[in-house]
């Protein structure tokens, strides 16, 4: 089988992750990024410097901010930018696809992979392009200097489901030959309610809010979940879980899902977080302007609690954490969001959810 050639879109913390480790082990790497700056280190030194649970310089074949040269000739396109950078990179690299390459969010957030492939249709691509998300990021990393990135973990299992979910063993060929840690994820609406991101990020900030704004030093996912955090994240997780039950999906569970991508255990979801070494070192944010907020908000809980709306599904721990976000930064992110509405999607019957989970809507 050919080797693949990957093309990174995103130079932010996850996206030189990815860039670095593939470069390491030895596959052609694009790296694209819309502003200059987070490049110029990288096109002076020619690739990234990575350490942590993978160490090396990763050396990158390109380093650019014209997509239409990053893209070309690459057979997988890894979007690693905010959920609510989809919509741009979809119109972004829209003009310049070609047949038979694939598309990977990661990770796709709530309906990301239903959200490009809508913005793809409206601007007119008829060419044959695969569109698929990943339930989380593989990585748990942070850029520390220019050009440098340290990877805390590498999750053990990613699901990933591709829309038309008879192409998801097509997407596992090629992402595989980089990555044994990806697996067939059932479909996208699975992927999209399995994101975990949405019961973690958004309630731990907003109810560590004082802490983050006061500067305070301290470790995000272990000293900011305290065991009445920790009841607050049961509660939405609880909801999130209803929802995806309403469509006739079974999600996982929080505590399921950090034993299935850390091997973290614990009686409580409390306790699996602290269980979780891969959490140790990863410090709280400094802002409260940052994406636990800006995109997971709108990404994750606003979809989650728009659905459950539509379905009568009730989310007030949900709409509580949205509301109270809002509040903190004077957004509103219901507006904003990826209301059922603004996918496309209001209205539809669970059976029509369904068939739209596997693509059969294409076939009408």
């Amino acid at each position: 089988m050919e080797k693949p050639v990957f093309c990174v879109l995103g130079a932010g913390h996850g996206g030189l992750a990815m860039a670095g480790h593939l470069a390491l082990m030895g596959f052609e790497v694009r790296l694209y990024n819309r502003s200059p700056e987070r490049l110029l280190p990288i096109q002076a030194m020619g690739g990234i410097a990575v350490e942590g649970e993978v160490e090396g310089f990763g050396q990158v074949a390109l380093a650019t901010t014209d997509v239409a040269e990053a893209i070309r000739g690459a057979h997988v396109l890894l979007v690693v930018v905010p959920a609510t950078a989809h919509r741009d990179i979809a119109l972004t690299v829209a003009p310049h696809l070609v047949d038979g390459q694939c598309i990977v969010l990661n990770p796709g957030r709530t309906f990301g992979a239903l959200e490009f492939r809508q913005v793809l249709t409206a601007a007119g691509v008829r060419v044959d392009v695969i569109v698929a998300e990943a339930q989380t990021l593989i990585y748990a990393s942070r850029a520390t200097n220019p050009g440098q990135v340290r990877i805390f973990r590498i999750k053990n299992s990613i699901p990933v489901a591709s829309i038309k979910a008879y192409r998801i063993p097509a997407v596992l060929r090629l992402l595989r030959q980089a990555y044994p840690q990806f697996v067939a994820g059932d479909n996208v609406f699975k992927t999209s309610f399995d994101n975990i991101g949405a019961v973690f990020h958004p309630a731990l900030t907003v109810l560590n809010a004082g802490w983050i704004e006061d500067d305070a030093d301290f470790q995000f996912y272990i000293e900011g979940c305290t065991p009445s955090v920790a009841r607050v994240l049961e509660r939405l997780d609880a909801e999130r879980v209803a929802v995806a039950e309403a469509v006739g999906f079974r999600a996982m569970t929080a505590r399921q899902w950090l034993y299935f991508a850390y091997e973290a255990t614990g009686r409580s979801l409390h306790e699996a977080m602290h269980a979780n070494p891969g959490y140790r070192g990863i410090m709280a944010p400094t802002t409260l302007h940052m994406r636990y907020l800006l995109e997971d908000v709108p990404a994750s809980l606003v979809p989650i609690a728009s659905l459950g709306q539509m379905l009568g599904v009730p989310t007030p721990t949900i709409n509580a954490v949205i509301d109270l976000a809002g509040a903190l930064l004077d957004m509103d992110f219901r507006t904003t969001g990826r209301t059922v509405e603004r996918l496309g999607i209001a209205g539809m019957s669970v059976r029509d959810l369904r068939l739209l989970a596997i693509g059969e809507e294409e076939k009408k």
